[in-house]
């Protein structure tokens, strides 16, 4: 049975539905629209609890899962959204021991999704070329004990790409048919390419040079998100939707004619 601790992560829930991601400091109140809670009461109980703000809303108590953690990192870039972030784990085949390039570390939430994958035998090779961005993933990956297996690297994958034989590429930024080259370069064979853009434009050069370039089982998908209102009798699709963030364009390496 895990116990809260000094220094524990939560997820607090307000009886507003409101979530907050607070560290559990002794003799600290934690204020919110709903309140304040003493963050010492929580110490030795148990996650999933409830506690009372002084106003006398409920908030439930939970343990964040990696995915609470990575939405709520600084916002430096757009981030991929979990809607996209399950599929592009599905297609590129990572798991436990896969090499990955990515490029454009960005916020640095695919990449520590792609780090807990890995882990503990395979390793992410992120290249960003904004030093800023690449300082903020290693923050972000320390705290939650998966920097080992990231390689932060900075330059740009359109130039040089030292890898080999990695499992998967996968691309967020802005000229991604740039990157295709280096990328078959780097992916064994039959590796996965994925690509990440905002715009068809993007998509359209991208799937055109993966064509020249040697790929096959081309596909781009976009993918939509609509959630639900339960509630008896009154059950519909709620008025906001996480419609458009990205396409992703996914091929797979195949070996070219002599």
């Amino acid at each position: 049975m895990e116990t809260i601790n000094e220094g524990s992560t939560v997820l607090f829930i307000t009886e507003k539905k409101k979530k907050y991601m607070v560290r559990i400091s002794r003799g600290r109140r934690y204020h919110t629209s709903e309140g304040y809670v003493d963050l010492s009461e929580l110490v030795g109980k148990r996650y999933g609890c409830r506690i009372k703000s002084n106003t006398g809303s409920t908030w439930t108590v939970l343990k964040p899962t990696i995915l609470d953690y990575v939405l709520h990192y600084p916002r430096l870039t757009q981030i991929v959204y979990p809607k996209d972030l399950g599929y592009i784990i599905l297609i590129s085949g990572v798991r436990s021991g896969s090499r990955v390039v990515e490029a454009g570390t960005g916020s640095g939430v695919l990449t520590t999704i792609l780090a807990s994958y890995v882990a503990p035998t395979g390793k992410v090779y992120s290249y960003d070329v904004q030093e800023e961005y690449l300082e903020n993933a290693k923050r972000n990956l320390e705290k939650l004990g998966l920097l080992d297996y990231v390689e932060l690297k900075h330059g740009s994958v359109e130039e040089s790409v030292e890898e080999r034989d990695v499992d998967a590429f996968i691309l967020d930024v802005p000229e991604p048919w740039k990157a295709v080259k280096p990328a078959y370069n780097a992916l064994k064979d039959s590796g996965i390419f994925i690509s990440i853009s905002p715009t068809i434009e993007q998509v359209v050069e991208t799937v055109e040079t993966l064509r020249i370039e040697g790929f096959d089982d081309i596909s781009t998908v976009e993918i939509l998100l609509r959630e639900m209102r339960v509630k008896k009798g009154m059950t519909r699709p709620v008025h906001l939707m996480h419609a458009h963030t990205c396409y992703i364009t996914s091929a797979r390496k195949t070996l070219k004619e002599e």
